[in-house]
């Protein structure tokens, strides 16, 4: 064995205990937390959000509203049904495309009274008032679902 064979030796030192007296290595009272203060003392957190005690951001804003209601189904006077041909069929993709209503909402489109039905139509898809069901009937036009 000669110096070009010899490893080196590796020190590991050991880890300094905090707060378990001058002899750790680490020691007094403070043990490297720095005098007073919120970090030095046992236990501390800070929450996410925290801003150093002033409210915070998410507590400022205001809140928002809870539960949000389905919306209604559009609604589509009678009258404006005139407009079809008579023994036209209509639903509500019909209605789309001629520019009647903008869009199909997940609750559909609801038949409301006003003015009255003049022409023999085939409804389907549509939902209807209790006063329109009797109208269309009267019209002799025929409702499907």
């Amino acid at each position: 064995m000669d110096l070009s064979n010899l490893q080196s030796i590796k020190e590991h030192r050991k880890s300094k205990r905090l707060g378990r007296g001058y002899g750790s290595g680490k020691g007094g009272h403070t043990v490297g937390r720095g005098m007073k203060g919120q970090k030095s003392r046992k236990g501390h957190k800070i929450a996410v959000g925290f801003e150093g005690g002033q409210v915070p951001l998410y507590k400022r804003l205001p809140q928002l509203g809870g539960f949000k209601a389905l919306k209604k189904p559009v609604a589509i006077r009678l009258s404006e049904l005139n407009k079809f041909d008579e023994g036209t069929e209509v639903s509500p993709e019909i209605l789309l495309k001629k520019r009647i209503i903008r869009s199909i909402p997940r609750l559909g489109v609801k038949i409301i009274g006003g003015g009255s039905l003049k022409k023999k139509l085939i409804l389907k898809g549509f939902s209807y008032s209790k006063g329109v069901f009797e109208e269309a009937k009267k019209s002799g036009s025929t409702l499907n679902d």
